[in-house]
């Protein structure tokens, strides 16, 4: 590898990835030196450990992106707990992002690096403008690169709302009403085959 560029002022240019990294790698120290425990999308869990400084654990569950719309936000932490309990790494923007992240980025890599994205619907969220629906769009950019058969959309109803039709006659939705329980024991019941189906077969 040859040595960096310089700049016409003399000054060494960083690569833009090398400055990134720098700046990722910033917001972990400040994270981890406040007390905080900070999770990086598809790389892993960095903890403040009193020996060590930092404890890092490599991501290992199937990772679920949420997306919803504020005004279902009590919901969708519910839904966060479930999915937790459930063995699964479930992501939301008011739990995930960090200050000094650059969110709109940091939202659509997390899309990106989840195994799963949950769109919520709900009569609050089916007609509202905004980040609900943007994520919606860049989900689907994301799941024509996945192999057909893959199950990475799944949309739930959070109450009796109309899906969109453009999302109907592409996905089978579920109902999380009126039973609660029921309705998250199907979606679980749906990830943990797709999970499973997804594993690489055992060599011979």
């Amino acid at each position: 590898m040859g040595a960096p560029a310089s700049s016409a002022s003399g000054e060494t240019a960083v690569p833009k990835c090398c400055e990134t990294c720098r700046q990722l790698a910033r917001i972990v120290v400040r994270g981890v030196a406040a007390g905080k425990t900070v999770e990086i999308d598809g790389l892993g869990v960095f903890s403040p450990d009193p020996k060590r400084g930092f404890r890092f654990e490599p991501r290992t569950l199937p990772q679920v992106f949420l997306s919803y719309a504020k005004e279902d936000s009590e919901i969708a932490n519910r839904l966060y707990e479930d999915l937790n309990r459930a063995r699964f790494s479930a992501w939301v923007d008011q739990k995930k992002l960090l200050a000094g992240q650059n969110w709109p980025r940091a939202i659509e890599a997390a899309i990106e690096s989840s195994d799963f994205f949950l769109a919520c619907f709900s009569t609050r969220s089916v007609r509202k403008r905004g980040g609900f629906q943007s994520e919606i769009r860049y989900a689907l950019d994301c799941a024509r690169q996945l192999p057909l058969d893959e199950i990475y959309i799944v949309p739930v109803r959070l109450d009796e709302c109309t899906v969109p039709r453009t999302i109907q006659h592409e996905f089978q939705y579920i109902d999380l009403y009126p039973d609660w329980d029921a309705g998250v024991d199907r979606l679980l019941t749906m990830l943990r085959r797709e999970v499973k189906r997804r594993r690489p077969a055992p060599a011979d």
